[in-house]
C-alpha cells in the first residue's frame, strides 16, 4: 500500500512542479502529466537552455538534472533514473527510450578547460555531446564522460567510467586489478 500512496505523492508532486519549472520556461521545457518524480530530485534550466521528458520516467531522489547556459537535455520515455544521479549539459546530452541508469550515475558533456590562460577563472569548457541510445542498462557509480556515444542495447558495467564511441549490443566494462599492499 506504500508504494502506492509514494507514487500518487509522486505523481502530483511531479505534476505542481513541472507545472511550475514550465511557467518560468514556457518553451525551453516539456514535460507530460505520467511522470514519477521524487520531490527531492532538482531541475535547473540555465538561460536558452532546453529539457525534454518523454512519457513515464521514474527519476528517484537526490538526482539532479543541470541544463547549463544554452545547453539541451533530452530524456526519452519509460526511462528509469535512480538515487543520486546527476545529468550536467553545457551542450547537448540525449538520453534514448527504455534506459535504465543504476544509483550514483554520473553524465557530463563538458570538462573544465584547464589549458586556455585563465581556464578555471574564466570558467571555461570544452564540450562534447553525449548521446546513449534505447533500451540501454547503466549500472551503479558509472561516469559517462563528453563525446561519448552509446548504441542500443548495451549493458555498461558498475563502475566504470567511459569516453568514445560503442556500438550498439555490447556490454561495457572496465576492467581494473587490485593491488595489495602489505604494511609493517
Amino acid at each position: 500500500m506504500k508504494k502506492y500512496a509514494r507514487a500518487i505523492v509522486s505523481l502530483v508532486f511531479s505534476f505542481i512542479k513541472f507545472s511550475l519549472i514550465k511557467i518560468f520556461h514556457i518553451k525551453n521545457f516539456k514535460f507530460t502529466l505520467f511522470n514519477l518524480v521524487s520531490p527531492f530530485t532538482e531541475l535547473e534550466i540555465g538561460r536558452k537552455a532546453s529539457i525534454t521528458l518523454g512519457r513515464k520516467i521514474n527519476i528517484k531522489s537526490g538526482t539532479k538534472i543541470r541544463a547549463r547556459s544554452g545547453a539541451e537535455i533530452i530524456i526519452g520515455k519509460n526511462t528509469f533514473i535512480n538515487h543520486n544521479c546527476m545529468i550536467v549539459s553545457h551542450k547537448r546530452i540525449s538520453i534514448g527510450e527504455n534506459v535504465r541508469f543504476g544509483p550514483n550515475t554520473l553524465i557530463y558533456d563538458h570538462d573544465h578547460d584547464y589549458q586556455s590562460e585563465n581556464g578555471f577563472k574564466k570558467n571555461l569548457y570544452k564540450t562534447t555531446s553525449v548521446e546513449i541510445g534505447n533500451n540501454v542498462w547503466i549500472g551503479a557509480n558509472v561516469v559517462i564522460l563528453r563525446g561519448t556515444t552509446i548504441g542500443d542495447n548495451c549493458v555498461v558495467g558498475a563502475g566504470s567510467i567511459i569516453k568514445g564511441n560503442y556500438s550498439s549490443n555490447q556490454t561495457i566494462v572496465q576492467k581494473r586489478e587490485t593491488t595489495v599492499f602489505t604494511h609493517k
